[in-house]
């Protein structure tokens, strides 16, 4: 690797970890970015030099674009990985960092400015030939505009925003009734949250599964790493991750697999990157829903069940290689799944739980992987994402997976503050999990019963 010869990581956390050793396996030197609130961090203790943001609030720091292009010029990097969160997906950041000369690790700004529109990039599947869900036409300004295609799209119906993402700015309208009085409500949201109150419609699939397929591209050529069930959800977050999804026949798989390629390859789709659709229960019938242009925290099990190392393919692609792969190299081999590991309390409704590592030991064994930035002594800033750590676990099926995490779970010690990993244990217990009978509502459904003491 010679194209980059230094890169800055622009995040935190177990991303930045997670970065910065696929770095290192390159030989790339690194310099990582962050805030006041880090600078004791593990990614700091990694990295070979160290750029302070700012304060430790986000728009002080990480999502400061002044304060991140000064970051680069100072270091002398020519290379910036975003990690996902933050400005990841940010394509005024992807344009500075192209204008301050260096390479910023992911797609086009035009391409993230094309798929970080929902509307636009809903018209771009279709363009490509990939199934969406019904819906509006492109941007609705009025209710009045909303009520007249709605008539098309049909009861229930979801309310999005064209600019949302991470399951926010999305309202459900029962009938004509509701509609009216959400749509306003839904505008100002997604002013207020993303600073475009622009919406469209889409038709409520109430037995649906969250299912995205990663894909890998060069900007000439794409392919896929197969997908993974994401339907393991509380209000609209992921909290357990699995490869391949358990309720796939080998001809859907490959269908799904195959549109997803077909529309990356549409756009020059340059890095990593997941297209996420519904899968609707009932029909056996899938819808593309968006496109995430970034790495996700996700990805650790398609890497385990390709063995293909994501970041080092970013990285080489961004330094100017072409895709060393064909569709035909990349196997799927046995399952595997991944448990977040979050700093809060499930017996508090979630509610976040920063604290100091007391107490840690990570498990071991055979096909175990944690992806985390913690140590003990380390203090969990109360400023950003809850995320600890990915418990991930490789089996020769899924089954095996399953009870490899369990172990996992027995096998893993961390004290100091309150975390998901009793309720992963209790989850890893349900029959209906083992079984795969779920949806994307059913883990919010186990949590209520869960909390009026009935986990039936």
């Amino acid at each position: 690797m010679t194209a980059i010869s230094k890169l800055l990581v622009a995040n935190r956390g177990e991303i930045a970890v997670r970065i910065l050793r696929a770095a290192r396996q390159l030989g790339i030197p690194t310099v990582v970015a962050c805030s006041e609130a880090d600078v004791d961090s593990l990614a700091v203790r990694m990295a070979d030099e160290v750029q302070v943001l700012g304060p430790p609030r986000p728009d002080k720091s990480y999502l400061n674009i002044d304060a991140l292009i000064a970051a680069l010029k100072a270091s002398g990097a020519d290379a910036v990985h975003p990690g996902y969160g933050f400005l990841a997906e940010n394509a005024e950041f992807a344009e500075a960092v192209a204008d301050a000369g260096a390479i910023f690790v992911g797609p086009s700004a035009e391409v993230i400015r094309c798929m970080g529109d929902k509307a636009r990039a809903r018209r771009t599947a279709q363009q490509a030939g990939v199934p969406v869900v019904p819906g509006s036409e492109g941007e609705l300004a009025s209710v009045g505009e909303a009520l007249v295609a709605a008539e098309a799209v049909g009861y229930p119906l979801l309310i999005k925003a064209s600019a949302g993402g991470g399951g926010r700015g999305i309202r459900l309208a029962a009938d004509a009734e509701q509609l009216a009085v959400e749509f306003p409500r839904a505008q100002l949201e997604a002013q207020v949250a993303f600073g475009n109150g622009g919406l469209y419609l889409e038709r409520f699939i109430e037995r649906a599964r969250h299912i995205e397929v990663q894909v890998l591209g060069d900007g000439q050529r794409a392919v896929h790493l197969f997908e993974r069930e994401c339907s393991l959800q509380r209000r609209r977050q992921k909290l357990f991750e699995e490869a391949p999804s358990p309720v796939l026949s080998a001809s859907q798989r490959d269908t799904l697999c195959a549109s997803a390629v077909r529309l990356a390859e549409s756009i020059g789709y340059q890095g990593a990157g997941t297209l996420e659709y519904l899968y609707d229960d009932a029909t056996g019938e899938f819808f593309f829903i968006e496109m995430n242009t970034r790495i996700q925290v996700e990805h650790t099990v398609s890497e385990m069940v390709t063995g293909i190392d994501l970041v080092q393919a970013m990285l080489r692609i961004a330094a100017g290689e072409p895709l060393g792969l064909q569709q035909s190299d990349i196997r799927l081999d046995g399952a595997a799944v991944q448990l977040r590991i979050n700093a809060e309390d499930p017996e508090r409704d979630f509610f976040p739980s920063p604290g100091t590592v007391q107490t840690l030991a990570w498990p071991q064994g055979e096909g175990v992987r944690v992806d985390s930035h913690l140590f003990e002594g380390y203090r969990v800033p109360p400023y950003y994402d809850s995320l600890l750590a990915k418990l991930v676990v490789h089996g020769r099926d899924r089954a095996q997976a399953l009870e490899r995490a369990r172990e996992a779970l027995a096998g893993t010690t961390l004290s100091g503050m309150a975390t998901t990993l009793g309720l992963h244990a209790e989850l890893l217990e349900q029959p209906w999990l083992h079984q795969a009978q779920f949806h994307t509502n059913t883990l919010e459904g186990w949590l209520a019963r869960r909390g009026q003491g009935d986990e039936a």
